[in-house]
């Protein structure tokens, strides 16, 4: 994936449309919105896709080529990325190609649409990892419920996070082995919040839990920003990590930690942001001060720590974490002891 790829997009446009269906809807019914990619050339989806989403939403991302797919996938989570044409099926296995080529955006279940598709182009397709091929006769129901559960599917094989939407471990080691396997000199970033425990004992979990979202949103649209071919994960709880390119490291992690050390205030009342701590009573019940929220990134160079998999230097990582957080305030250290 080249820097040029993700320069040369057109400003994207975005659209909600819903099914003009008018079947009456269930009391209560929880109706979600689908957010999908959509390419199009010579043949119009909107409604068929609408009509099989029923009765969810569906907000469209338009996009033109991968650079543009790249800045929707930034601004939204996507759940379906779709690509559908009559003419020119060669520059839809070659956008197919460049989508499954990255370390993220493959992740996004892929579907490819024409009319009266030639066996070798549907062959081609899967071989590059497309995950369906629609063509010829649409039943919204079957076409609908094949839809949702690849996206249920895709989800649950990342072990998607239902906090930050963001991959889990399976995904997380599955990138870092391909990188290893290229020898690409990478790193592993592996972030978490300092007195988290405390500050959800003294708002509770749905605060809580607001931080672990702005916290996955805050490492995400910084490495999107910044590493384009750059993966975000998450581990669980407070835990993220991110794989990116060793010379990205420094300026990756410096913005992370100003932009979390900006936008933390906002999860504090403002008595405790006057006196600076919150009290939460410890295991004896003795009420203990912990200052606010922190933020520590421990780096595993894979240029200096090596590694053939990323679980052999899972005690290296507990072990940078816990001395990466006996330094105040939010930070971040590159492991360069000669002790690895």
């Amino acid at each position: 994936m080249t820097a040029n790829i993700l320069k040369k997009y057109i400003p994207s446009t975005i659209r909600e449309r819903e099914s003009p269906k008018s079947a009456p809807e269930k009391p209560f019914q929880s109706r979600r919105k689908f957010h999908i990619a959509l390419h199009q050339k010579y043949t119009a989806l909107e409604d068929r896709l609408c009509d099989s989403l029923y009765p969810d939403k569906v907000i469209f991302h338009y996009f033109e080529n991968f650079g543009q797919l790249y800045e929707n996938f930034r601004q939204s989570q996507l759940d379906l990325i779709v690509i559908a044409s009559n003419i020119n099926l060669e520059s839809l296995l070659e956008l197919a190609d460049n989508i499954k080529a990255h370390p993220t955006i493959q992740l996004i279940p892929l579907i490819l649409y024409t009319s009266i598709p030639e066996k070798h182009v549907i062959i081609e397709a899967f071989g590059k990892g497309v995950d369906d091929f629609l063509s010829g006769f649409w039943d919204d129901e079957i076409i609908g419920a094949k839809l949702r559960m690849l996206c249920y599917r895709s989800k649950r094989d990342i072990g998607a996070n239902p906090s930050s939407n963001l991959p889990g471990a399976a995904a997380i080691e599955a990138d870092a082995d391909r990188r290893i396997a290229r020898q690409e000199p990478f790193a592993v970033c592996y972030a978490d919040l300092d007195n988290f425990k405390a500050y959800n004992d003294y708002y509770g979990y749905v605060y809580g839990d607001k931080i672990i979202r702005l916290t996955g949103m805050i490492i995400r649209d910084t490495v999107l920003d910044l590493a384009p071919d750059g993966f975000i994960g998450h581990i669980g709880g407070d835990d993220f990590v991110f794989n990116v390119a060793e010379e990205k490291v420094e300026e990756i992690c410096k913005k992370v930690i100003e932009t979390f050390d900006k936008m933390i205030i906002a999860g504090y009342a403002e008595k405790d942001l006057k006196r600076g701590y919150i009290e939460v009573p410890n295991r004896k019940g003795d009420l203990e001060r912990y200052s606010m929220l922190t933020i520590s990134i421990a780096v595993f160079p894979y240029t200096r720590v090596k590694f053939e998999k990323i679980g052999e230097i899972s005690h290296m990582m507990a072990d940078l974490k816990k001395y990466t957080k006996t330094f105040n305030g939010s930070n971040f250290r590159v492991e360069r002891r000669k002790k690895y």
